[in-house]
């Protein structure tokens, strides 16, 4: 895919971080744009500043874990613009650094209902559409890093990131196989500016842990969360990353990294299964 102009484009957690720097990414090729998350404020605010800058924008309320506001979004985008060229399914978020079996039920739906079923009802949902329109489209999945590597804490996100990985790689080779005219690719960033380490503020009430359960976290774990919390401040902009995606995308580009010093890390894992030796932890905490 290289042309973009008067092209449609959906992206989920579009109001803010790497969703909304794809957003403006894809505005200021031409594209016409639909928002889509689940925080309703600073969605109804991206709409209106990115409207003032003179792109086409549709923003749609969205819960990307249930399925019905998939189908809700993809309804909506067909009737606003009549076809969807890129998908991208971005919308994330992470509980904090903490053991597995620390971790809750609540913790377990909430994530892996954002950022792995987000996925799978992306994919379910507007592939058949891509298909029946022959046309030129892609997908881009958000990933992460994480989704390559295993080391301590952030069990639950890394099992959700895992997943998204395998099922775009399973999905680029189903496309393949079927002639589809639909390019995919799979997007593993490692630590971007964005307000990741704030997930909670978009928690469904009924997946909120009680505030005790927060405070039995161990030690190490809330250690490596302000580590991450910092690394996070100091990493590159959305905007940046929004400029790999779309060379990525000209260039049918599967496997988008955005910091090549993670590549040993991701290497010494794939040794370590190729030499059946017992998992090395890559990192310093």
């Amino acid at each position: 895919m290289k042309e973009f102009k008067d092209r449609v484009a959906v992206i989920t957690g579009a109001a803010s971080g790497i969703g909304r720097g794809l957003a403006e990414r894809c505005a200021q090729e031409g594209m016409k744009v639909v928002l889509a998350d689940i925080e309703e404020k600073a969605l109804t605010e991206t709409e209106k500043e990115m409207k003032a800058a003179g792109a086409s924008v549709l923003a749609v309320l969205t819960d990307v874990s249930k399925a019905s506001d998939i189908e809700a979004l993809a309804r909506k985008t067909l009737d606003a613009f009549g076809a969807v060229h890129l998908l991208c399914n971005n919308a994330g978020v992470g509980p904090g650094a903490a053991y597995i079996w620390e971790r809750t039920v609540a913790d377990w739906k909430w994530v892996m209902g954002v950022n792995l079923w987000g996925v799978i009802h992306g994919v379910r949902v507007f592939v058949p559409i891509m298909l029946e329109q022959d046309t030129e489209c892609h997908i881009v999945n958000t990933a992460s890093v994480g989704g390559l590597i295993s080391s301590p804490h952030l069990g639950v996100y890394k099992v959700t990131k895992h997943g998204v990985v395998t099922l775009s790689e399973t999905l680029y080779h189903e496309l393949a196989q079927s002639g589809a005219k639909i390019n995919v690719s799979v997007l593993c960033p490692a630590y971007v500016n964005t307000q990741i380490m704030d997930a909670e503020r978009n928690r469904p009430a009924e997946l909120q842990n009680d505030p005790a359960v927060e405070k039995k976290v161990n030690p190490e774990g809330q250690a490596v969360h302000q580590a991450m919390r910092e690394a996070v401040q100091a990493a590159m902009s959305p905007q940046q990353v929004a400029d790999r995606v779309f060379n990525a995308i000209r260039e049918e580009k599967f496997y988008i990294f955005t910091d090549p010093e993670w590549k040993p890390v991701m290497q010494m894992r794939m040794e370590d299964i190729l030499q059946e030796r017992n998992p090395t932890n890559p990192l310093p905490f």
